[in-house]
């Protein structure tokens, strides 16, 4: 809750962590200026790449009290704008996925790492990334939350699968290590609605706990202020649910 006599100060920074196989990947770290301990969020950025919304995410956990980090999941494919990283990273079948879950695991392990950690990390993601995030909260050890954001092919059928996506994550369901919360669109097609409701049969038969939002007049990327997808309302509303949900299972 904010005072108006309340101090508030942040340290936001690219620093270089050891990815997936020991390999130097720089990341976006943020994190409020305080001695209290803090519980992490790692953020996993969509497939436009690692670009200034994703930064502007990273420092607005930080503002919320979190020790945040995003790391770059495209650097092996080089440097450039964000768009086009973006553009060769698709051009190559995308990031595989155990590279990714090497990268996730490697950015909860530098914030646990950090001397006020609480030891509590959540995970979130958009697009690709709320799609990797549920793999990392299926197949990585350490994380208490997760927060999928319209993540799209977590539901692949045997054709789409690829040799750096090999396994659907629907298939990793009865893995599921946290409370998971997902945010969809109902205009979006990917995932388009069926999709999420076949996802959520999957976890129901599994008995996990999680909770869904699906927003009408909503599609792909509604919280995504800098694009003609935006919808206020949505997006307005899906950022309370994200904050009260990490701060349920990570602070309290």
């Amino acid at each position: 809750m904010y005072q108006t006599d309340m101090y508030e100060g942040m340290i936001a920074e690219t620093v270089s962590i050891n990815g997936h196989n020991g390999d130097n990947i720089y990341a976006y770290y943020a994190r409020p200026i305080t001695s209290e301990p803090l519980p992490g969020v790692v953020l996993i950025h969509h497939m436009p790449g690692w670009d200034e919304w994703y930064r502007e995410f990273t420092r607005k956990f930080a503002h919320h009290g979190y020790a945040a980090i995003s790391p770059n999941l495209y650097q092996r494919s080089g440097h450039g704008t964000p768009e086009d990283m973006a553009m060769k990273i698709r051009s190559e079948g995308g990031v595989p996925d155990d590279q990714v879950m090497g990268d996730v695991e490697a950015s909860m392990k530098y914030l646990n790492s950090l001397p006020n950690s609480t030891g509590k990390f959540g995970v979130i993601g958009t697009c690709s990334g709320g799609r990797q995030t549920y793999l990392a909260a299926c197949r990585i050890d350490g994380f208490n939350a997760a927060v999928d954001c319209w993540g799209g092919r977590v539901v692949q059928a045997k054709e789409e699968l690829t040799p750096q996506q090999p396994i659907a994550p629907i298939d990793y369901t009865k893995d599921l290590k946290c409370p998971l919360l997902g945010l969809f669109g109902e205009e979006d097609q990917s995932p388009p609605p069926d999709q999420v409701a076949i996802h959520e049969e999957e976890l129901k038969k599994h008995n996990k706990n999680y909770e869904f939002h699906m927003y009408q007049n909503a599609g792909h990327g509604f919280m995504y202020y800098d694009r003609p997808m935006y919808r206020q309302e949505a997006a307005v509303d899906a950022w309370a649910k994200i904050t009260e949900f990490f701060d349920k299972h990570l602070k309290g």
